[in-house]
């Protein structure tokens, strides 16, 4: 079974070290070098790292859908499949007609929901209860083709963004084999995509800007969504507040919204139109993330005063 793979950051590792495992892997696609760190050295994706550890051809083609070159060498492989999981670039239907069975996209969420960049971070966002990877087969659209096979896991009360991406991203691999083997032996039948969606839009700094008219819960999912990137933050006397941590507490205050009600060792009480948010790990500019207890030891938060 030969297997052409794409993909590009860490989540992708697994799957691939998965079907190097179980498979001939004849080929990684992976996104061109980027400088990375304060000296823009130029920095292999993790799965070219894995690809070059293993010695399979890698190519990175800064847009697969305009180099010939690439797609003639990919034509001559003759892959059985091709396997995508976050390669970061739009496949066309001449590189979608390529492998002898299909190619087949792994995906960070329970589809038809949560379709688009940053699956996982949304459905945290948006406080779902469970979510799960899914295999498809990749046409067109936008994580828009027929559902194969899928697993599920339980998002917790308190689980951040990074949690729930280790947790789909080391049972991928797995998943793409049953997904793999179910298509050679024709005992998966491909299902439409139907019902209600979310596109899960790309993330960037200004996501994490809080609106402390929202509810303590919405906010509490906010800062779960958006760790380790790129954290919900606030401006607290004209400075950036960082919140890595937060618990809700089930009581209401008559303060306006923002307002910090109460600081100890236990947290920062901050009045949100619905509930109170106890901040628990912050970071201010310059500093590394504390808990409360740490922070109010070398510098007051004050009481009284308004986020925003």
């Amino acid at each position: 079974m030969k297997i052409v793979f794409m993909g590009t950051p860490e989540f992708s590792v697994p799957s691939l070290k998965k079907l190097i495992e179980t498979y001939e892997v004849c080929a990684v696609f992976t996104q061109p070098d980027k400088p990375k760190g304060r000296g823009k050295k130029m920095a292999y994706s993790p799965v070219k790292e894995v690809a070059l550890e293993y010695d399979i051809p890698v190519y990175q083609p800064i847009k697969l859908k305009d180099d010939r070159e690439c797609i003639e060498a990919l034509k001559s492989l003759n892959p059985d499949f091709i396997i995508v999981v976050a390669f970061g670039q739009i496949l066309t239907q001449e590189i979608l007609d390529v492998p002898k069975y299909a190619c087949v996209n792994l995906h960070a969420s329970l589809l038809p929901m949560y379709r688009g960049a940053a699956p996982l971070n949304w459905a945290i966002i948006n406080g779902e209860k469970v979510s799960g990877n899914t295999t498809m087969l990749m046409g067109l659209g936008i994580d828009t083709g027929d559902m194969l096979l899928e697993n599920q896991v339980e998002i917790t009360e308190h689980m951040i963004a990074g949690e729930l991406h280790d947790l789909l991203m080391s049972s991928g691999g797995d998943l793409l084999v049953q997904t793999i083997e179910g298509l050679v032996n024709k005992t998966i039948i491909p299902k439409k995509q139907h019902g209600e969606t979310f596109y899960a839009k790309m993330l960037n700094k200004e996501t994490g800007r809080i609106n402390w008219n929202n509810s303590a819960k919405d906010i509490h999912n906010l800062v779960r969504g958006l760790n380790p990137w790129p954290i919900a933050h606030t401006t607290y006397e004209d400075q950036t507040m960082k919140i890595y941590k937060s618990t809700v507490i089930n009581e209401q205050s008559d303060k306006d919204p923002g307002t910090i009600i109460r600081v100890d060792k236990e947290g920062v009480k901050v009045s949100c139109l619905e509930g109170i948010l106890l901040i628990e790990i912050v970071q201010f500019p310059n500093g590394k993330p504390l808990t409360i207890e740490q922070y109010i030891n070398g510098k007051p938060i004050k009481e009284n005063i308004k986020l925003i």
